[in-house]
């Protein structure tokens, strides 16, 4: 019998044949860390009586939920970061002069490559399974035992595959494929199991599209999602190896052998896929956009960013349908590029100009609107359509307000209807 892609990346860390199932001590990577996370892992690495860091330069901290700091007490969390990356020179510490989402901004910076084993205090560091790395969040005192040991315990996986087939219609993004997937499997379909996603449908998805399908995978309850290596992603990064004078370490390309083992098989039909939008309060609870016309439901708020579609792609996507149109008077609408970078380029490309001008206010890469933290909380009762990840009772603030997870095309279309709305009517 085969073995799956995340089989073969844990074999080649241990250094010898591994199957799912097995418990197993892997050397990481990379850990990540953020300006809420990062501080608990910080106390538990002093308690531990331990001086320094088994892996410095595989030990990246980056400020992106409450910075610029919203309070006395944010502040002061971001200070514990600040000054454990200054003790410890800290190769990999952004802060706001360089800042960005964690899971946009490490892609970004070539830190992140193929065959990589990484973890991050937060749930959706999955993200990084896109470039074919096995890539999980843990909790923050599991961070500390990797920082202090360079290495951390596993349960190796079982794999679901889930079969892309056909070519997506106008307006399905990612987004639209994973929102289906977690609607299928339901949001713990997939516990402490892998997605793994093949077939000819990949051939039509952009690495941002990529990155937005295996950042929810948790949502299905997953342990990981990853993507082999193709053209696109070598495309991908090749320029981002050019960008920043190399890559952070040398790829290693792994692909599931065709006998090995998966506990179950989906496929999805990417022909026949209509945006999906997740109603409250839970990712699986999807429909599609001519039902959710259908019910007519009037918003308030939009959002288009995260670390699941914040990037350049999402922008774009949003100006060109907003582009000399207005967003509905009852209606707020709010932008958040994933990273600093993706701002700049946005802005050079006219497509920040073109979001203000419909009457979207642009902040700064944040997690805060997201998480319900800051820069665009929800009253009680209000409804929003956000291309977040999570549309949890009180996710974006009070209670009773509403997040319907969706797409930037169908967010834009809707900040300007005043109601969720369909982009390809507008075409």
């Amino acid at each position: 019998m085969g073995l799956t892609i995340t089989e073969k990346i844990f074999s080649d860390h241990v250094g010898r044949e591994v199957r799912a199932g097995e418990i197993v001590r892997v050397p990481i990577d990379m850990t990540i860390g953020n300006d809420i996370t990062t501080p608990i892992s910080i106390k538990a690495f002093r308690e531990s009586g331990a001086k320094k860091l088994a892996n410095p330069d595989g030990f990246a901290i980056v400020l992106d939920h409450y910075i610029p700091a919203k309070d006395i007490a944010s502040a002061n969390q971001a200070k514990i970061s600040r000054d454990f990356a200054r003790e410890h020179n800290l190769k990999y510490f952004f802060d706001e002069k360089d800042m960005g989402i964690e899971h946009a901004l490490l892609p970004e910076k070539g830190l992140v490559v193929p065959g990589d084993v990484i973890i991050g205090a937060d749930s959706h560091t999955c993200t990084h399974g896109a470039l074919g790395a096995f890539a999980t969040g843990m909790g923050s005192t599991d961070i500390s035992f990797a920082i202090i040991t360079g290495g951390n315990w596993f349960k190796v996986p079982e794999s679901i595959k889930v079969e892309l087939v056909g070519k997506p219609g106008r307006h399905i993004y990612g987004k639209d494929i994973i929102l289906e997937v977690i609607r299928i499997l339901g949001v713990d379909g997939a516990l402490y199991q892998a997605l793994e996603f093949v077939g000819e449908g990949l051939e039509h998805l952009s690495m941002a599209d990529r990155f937005s399908i295996c950042n929810m995978a948790i949502e299905a309850g997953a342990k990981s999602g990853i993507i082999a290596v193709d053209d696109i992603t070598k495309e991908y990064l090749a320029k981002v190896e050019k960008e920043n004078n190399g890559l952070r370490a040398k790829p290693k390309f792994f692909y599931s052998d065709k006998d090995a083992n998966y506990s179950k098989t989906i496929t999805i039909d990417l022909s026949s896929l209509e945006p999906v939008v997740a109603y409250p309060y839970l990712p699986e609870n999807g429909h599609s956009i001519s039902k959710a016309v259908e019910d007519d439901i009037k918003i308030d708020q939009v959002m288009i960013g995260s670390c699941t579609n914040g990037r350049l792609e999402d922008l774009e996507i949003a100006a060109k349908i907003l582009k000399g149109k207005r967003v509905a008077r009852d209606v707020r609408m709010i932008v958040t590029p994933a990273t600093q970078k993706i701002f700049l380029e946005a802005q050079e490309k006219g497509y920040i100009r073109d979001l203000i001008e419909a009457g979207a206010v642009v902040s700064n890469p944040t997690c805060g609107a997201c998480l319900g933290g800051y820069m665009g909380i929800l009253g009680e009762n209000e409804r929003c359509v956000a291309t977040t990840n999570r549309n949890f009772v009180g996710r974006m603030g009070a209670r009773s307000s509403e997040i319907y997870l969706a797409n930037s095309a169908v967010a834009a279309a809707s900040a300007i209807a005043g109601k969720i709305a369909d982009p390809r009517e507008l075409e």
